[in-house]
């Protein structure tokens, strides 16, 4: 064996090192929560790859409190609203800016980039005073619009540059067969459009049912907190007891269905994310 092949025999060892050591990285937190979930109390500090004795008596601790079953409603509500308003407003606005030409179409979406690279504590308490304004206060409609804010820039972002790739030959042959716009992007441009749909979608939906600060900002009672805030706020038997065992079962709860959405949706989203970065 000479010494080329020994080096790409070592390159090779090398990547595939690399690989698992990313893998441990980013998978080994939830495994951690989910083995922790699954420990009596009296179990919780003992340090095991794999729990000996399984316990789901934090599972059924969350699930009892009829507290948290109303955050995971309040989460569904909030998210879904979110991608729906996200999607209809990003996929109008995406054939708008790529579609029809007119002055200033590249400062509009510049400007629209540069919305979404503002940090939330940055806006907050002008947002705050928006949604007391509008009477949304402890709303769940006032945490729809601010997702909306900043979920909406990369959605059409993406969009936009999605539409730009559909060939025009598909629009002009609609508006020969005398088809409006909208009858164009919802008959015509929308089938071809669900990569770039699954993907802003998705990640709308992580962006929204992830989200801590603006929920704890402008939500006020448990009956219209969403899931991180309720888990944030989950107590013990005491005040100096932090109870993790149902914080870890209450994030694996919340965490497997944006897993579960990855897999499905893993080939549009790279689809997605890749669209227009070739120009064929």
């Amino acid at each position: 064996m000479n010494t080329r092949q020994l080096a790409k025999i070592a390159k090779r060892i090398g990547f595939w090192a690399l690989i698992v050591l990313i893998m441990v990285y980013a998978v080994f937190p939830f495994y951690y929560a989910v083995i922790t979930s699954l420990k009596p109390s009296s179990d919780l500090f003992r340090v095991e790859l794999w729990p000996s004795n399984w316990n789901f008596d934090n599972y059924i601790s969350i699930f009892s409190q009829t507290s948290f079953l109303r955050a995971i409603f309040n989460s569904i509500v909030v998210a879904f609203s979110v991608v729906f308003i996200a999607l209809l407003l990003g996929i109008t606005a995406s054939y708008a800016l790529g579609r029809v030409r007119f002055r200033g179409r590249s400062t509009v979406l510049l400007v629209i980039l540069g919305v979404s690279m503002f940090p939330q504590v940055a806006v907050l308490s002008g947002l705050f005073e928006v949604i007391r304004a509008l009477n949304l206060y402890n709303n769940p409609a006032g945490l729809i619009l601010s997702y909306t804010i900043f979920t909406l820039p990369f959605t059409v972002w993406v969009l936009t540059t999605f539409m730009k790739q559909l060939p025009m030959e598909l629009e002009e042959a609609a508006i020969m067969d005398g088809a409006t716009p909208w009858i164009t992007i919802t008959k015509v441009f929308l089938p071809l459009m669900w990569p770039a749909m699954a993907t802003t979608g998705l990640l709308a939906f992580i962006a929204a049912w992830n989200e801590f600060l603006f929920a704890l900002t402008f939500t006020l009672t448990d009956a219209q907190r969403t899931v991180p805030v309720a888990i944030a706020l989950l107590s013990g038997g005491s005040a100096y007891e932090l109870p993790w065992g149902p914080i870890m079962a209450a994030s694996v709860v919340v965490t497997v269905p944006l897993v579960v959405l990855v897999i499905i949706f893993q080939r549009r989203i790279v689809s997605g994310l890749t669209a227009g970065a070739v120009k064929g």
